[in-house]
């Protein structure tokens, strides 16, 4: 690092201590609410990314044409204050909402003409048309988009008029609401593009971003501290604070000690050791619910000898799921057999959890025709999540488990976003990753083991194609029978434990800490985390 980046780092670190300490003591004329964040953004463009941690930080910038009644799994009007679906579930024609401000003096950029249909069309095209003129920017992987299959699935998006939008699919899609409040769908300015375009700097609408949210953009310093201030023209629920702070602080200890020390509000991902103590303090208030997520460790069925199931169902019998769950969760989760959780409707509870068993562990790998000692890799991810609070540790159980049925594994780690990118591109032989649900819908986990999600660069880790499960999965997206769908979901958890293309270790207990002077947050089901709506005493 040189001298003058230190310097600009001290800075803004001693400006943030300073701002959470005058805000906390109630002597500032404005409020600030600092969160003390468990990582840094890939950049402010959802559409790029696949990480609560980057979608937090683009939050509070942007709106989606729907959205979710803040804390619940209800589909409400965004930036599209109505829509029509037609009788086959293919065409859905939103009227926009009149007025909308887009922010102004991110870059210079200044607007010359409210939120229109060009935005909405500039935002989806992006993602959609190859020859689109900010396709490739900034890499130009628009992971969500194509493993939902709307690079497939959509047929036009028309504007009607400034203030109407068709959007025609090519096929029926019952999640299609819902799918469009969640971050990759975020509406951007078309015309603060235009004008970076102009100045040869579109990868600048990326990292320094505009939107119409609660909260304009006002500075990124990496790996230390994002700042936002009030939208007074929001069009919707507030910011009731002047100004938002994200310290970025990766290690749980480290955020609880700033949590103590009234130098941020908000913490998320405690460590499970701590909640006892933090629980008898009476500055702050630990708040949690049964997390909308899953814990997985993923096996790269493109590489031998996980192409054989019976390798893959060999290596679940070896690990000791109970083990793991009473020493690293520490009662904040409970062992996983399918993808979704018990509390998403169309969960299969007549699934039959692999039972942990070395002698059959051993017996299948042997008759799969694998020899002894088998090398392998086990990758596990350098930060802690919502749904695993100390993967290191996991890997390190795992480790031990494996060696006892003449597996060796190597284990491996890289940083968090150089991880993400490797695995997506089936890199690794075995690793573990995550999901939290994004909408409340079980598509929206089961297309992660979709045969589209599958490709390099998709999110489908295990790189499994089971024809049989994909069709189903394509049969629930066209119908709107709930018992239907049920049927079809609860056939595909079978499917998909019978291939064994991944060992699932836990759901999890969301845990939430924020010091007593903060008011209206409430707990998203989607691990996301917005403050609009929050206050200070």
């Amino acid at each position: 690092m040189s001298r003058s980046t230190a310097s600009t780092l001290n800075f803004a670190l001693a400006g943030l201590a300073l701002a959470a300490s005058l805000a906390l003591s109630g002597t500032a004329s404005a409020k600030t609410l600092v969160y003390c964040s468990e990582g840094s953004p890939e950049n402010f463009t959802p559409a790029l990314n696949t990480t609560g941690t980057s979608f937090d930080a683009a939050r509070p910038v942007y709106d989606k044409l729907t959205q979710f009644t803040r804390g619940s799994t209800q589909v409400e009007p965004g930036l599209a204050e109505s829509w029509t679906v037609s009788p086959d579930g293919k065409v859905f024609t939103f009227k926009l909402r009149k007025g909308v401000k887009f922010h102004s003096g991110v870059n210079g950029f200044k607007p010359t003409r409210d939120f229109n249909a060009d935005d909405v069309l500039f935002s989806f095209e992006r993602q959609w048309k190859a020859d689109h003129p900010y396709a490739k920017v900034s890499g130009g992987k628009y992971d969500y988009f194509a493993d939902m299959g709307l690079n497939d699935d959509v047929l036009s998006i028309e504007k009607l008029d400034p203030l109407t939008v068709r959007i025609t699919l090519k096929k029926a899609n019952v999640t299609m609401l819902a799918n469009l409040a969640m971050d990759f769908a975020s509406i951007h300015s078309a015309e603060y593009a235009d004008m970076l375009a102009k100045a040869n700097k579109k990868e600048q609408l990326d990292q320094q971003p505009v939107g119409t949210g609660p909260f304009s953009f006002v500075m990124y310093q990496k790996d230390a501290v994002i700042r936002y201030k009030a939208n007074p023209a929001y069009w919707g629920e507030k910011a009731l604070v002047d100004d938002l702070v994200f310290a970025i602080t990766p290690d749980p200890t480290a955020r609880y000690s700033k949590l103590k020390a009234k130098e941020c509000h908000f913490v998320i991902a405690p460590r499970p050791a701590d909640l006892p103590e933090m629980q008898k303090d009476a500055t702050l208030n630990v708040i949690n619910q049964p997390g909308l997520n899953i814990a997985y460790w993923a096996f790269n069925t493109q590489k031998p000898p996980f192409d054989k199931k019976e390798v893959r169902q060999a290596l679940s019998m070896a690990i000791d799921k109970a083990a793991i769950i009473k020493d690293v969760y520490l009662g904040a989760g409970t062992g996983a057999k399918n993808l979704i959780p018990p509390t998403l409707w169309s969960y299969n509870n007549g699934v039959k959890e692999y039972a942990h068993d070395v002698a059959k562990a051993k017996d299948l790998l042997a008759k799969a025709g694998v020899k002894t000692p088998l090398e392998i890799d086990l990758w596990y991810m350098p930060v802690q999540r919502p749904y695993n609070p100390n993967a290191k540790r996991i890997a390190e159980m795992m480790q031990s488990d494996l060696a006892k049925v003449g597996v060796n594994a190597k284990l491996v780690t890289y940083e968090w976003g150089e991880y993400r990118k490797r695995m997506q591109q089936g890199e690794h032989i075995t690793g573990m990753l995550g999901w939290t649900g994004d909408n409340g819908d079980p598509d929206n986990f089961f297309f992660l083991r979709g045969c589209e999600a599958a490709r390099p660069g998709g999110q489908n880790l295990s790189k499994w194609c089971n024809k049989e499960f994909d069709s189903r999965l394509e049969k629930a997206r066209s119908t709107a029978d709930i018992k239907e769908r049920t049927r079809l979901y609860t056939e595909m958890q079978q499917i998909e434990h019978d291939d064994a293309p991944d060992f699932k270790i836990a759901h999890s207990v969301v845990y939430e800490v924020m010091r007593k002077e903060v008011t209206g947050y409430k707990q998203s089901p989607f691990g996301s985390h917005q403050f609009n709506g929050v206050d200070l005493k």
